[in-house]
């Protein structure tokens, strides 16, 4: 069986699979730091090791290290990969320093998925990583390439892209595959993607998870010269909970839950739910324009699963280009990462 660990800046979750990826079972933390419950037992997770601790604490009760049928590998979802982690990985000392350097790039995750990381070695059991960004490493230059000076491009300023697990697991469950297909993660964190043959092109974030659509809590696009006004005006950090944490759906109209605004029926909720699909379908003519057309239309992610109006809404911004498929697919990121593992690894 493969444990899979989901690491994130505030929470763990972990799943177990089988070798044939049959979900064994789910455990999740979601309060690191503060008070949490385990299978409604409370416990109290000061750090991530600590999470992790209550978490194998509870696999070993059920068994899962321990006969024939036990957990044999760990795999881990790592958000930021740089450019250089652009496949799974089996964890050495080489690759652990690889996603350390990538620190930078993602201050609040990557610490995370390190913490998990060493805290799961004391098991001796072989590691793996899967990496958000990967996905998108079959990007064109032309497109991952902002235009600064070379000093500034060679610290690793660029267009990574990210949900790129969940669209990796994606078109696993699509078949047959559009050859261009336009994908939507839409969630609290929400993007999309232009899939061409089965590769991401182009993806809606960048440099970072903030770039893009229109989010529960972060502003998506936005003239950096406004990020400098407000770096002014609150200095670096303050501007930075600005954007990440004040803005979106939740600066519009004052909460990031697309359920509750879509249950709402006042000027701001409505305006909040026009901006969200209307953003979506404007970096929907980019992805279209990096495929030289348009397929079918896939939707995952909480938002994309749950609520047709949404993805109406978005189609008919989309309607131009004449009726398309439309799939609606649950994320399964932890299976895929499950998956990645499996094919670097023979379960004894």
């Amino acid at each position: 069986m493969i444990l899979v660990i989901n690491a994130g800046s505030s929470s763990v979750k972990a799943a177990v699979f089988g070798a044939d990826l049959t979900p064994i079972t789910a455990l999740s933390i979601n309060e690191i730091g503060g008070a949490s419950t385990l299978r409604g037992t409370p416990v109290h997770a000061l750090t991530h090791a600590a999470a992790i601790g209550h978490i194998t604490a509870e696999l070993t009760a059920q068994g899962h290290f321990s006969g024939q049928a036990r957990i044999t590998a760990i795999a881990h979802r790592v958000v930021h990969g740089g450019a250089n982690l652009t496949a799974p990985a089996a964890l050495t000392p080489a690759i652990i320093a690889e996603i350390r350097a990538c620190i930078p790039l993602a201050p609040l995750h990557n610490p995370a998925n390190l913490a998990a990381i060493d805290a799961l070695a004391a098991l001796g059991l072989p590691q793996f990583a899967s990496f958000d960004t990967a996905f998108h490493a079959t990007n064109p230059p032309v497109y991952t390439t902002y235009a600064l000076p070379v000093s500034e491009r060679e610290k690793g300023i660029r267009r990574y892209g990210f949900h790129g697990l969940s669209y990796a697991s994606l078109i696993t469950l699509i078949d047959p595959l559009p050859a261009r297909l336009l994908a939507f993660h839409l969630g609290n964190g929400a993007s999309l993607c232009a899939i061409l043959n089965g590769q991401s092109v182009a993806s809606s974030m960048g440099y970072s998870p903030l770039d893009g659509l229109t989010m529960g809590t972060r502003a998506g696009a936005i003239d950096p010269m406004a990020v400098l006004q407000l770096a002014r005006d609150h200095g670096t950090q303050g501007a930075d909970d600005i954007l990440t944490r004040q803005s979106g759906l939740l600066g519009l109209a004052g909460t990031n839950d697309m359920a509750t605004l879509l249950a709402r029926d006042d000027a701001e909720a409505r305006f909040a739910i026009d901006h969200f699909c209307y953003h979506a379908a404007r970096h929907a003519g980019s992805a279209i324009v990096a495929m030289a057309g348009l397929d079918a239309v896939a939707f995952t992610g909480g938002i994309g699963e749950n609520a047709p109006m949404i993805r109406d809404r978005i189609m008919a911004y989309l309607s131009w280009l004449g009726p398309k498929p439309v799939y609606v697919i649950k994320a399964q990121e932890e299976r895929q990462i499950a998956r990645d593992a499996l094919a670097l690894f023979t379960v004894p």
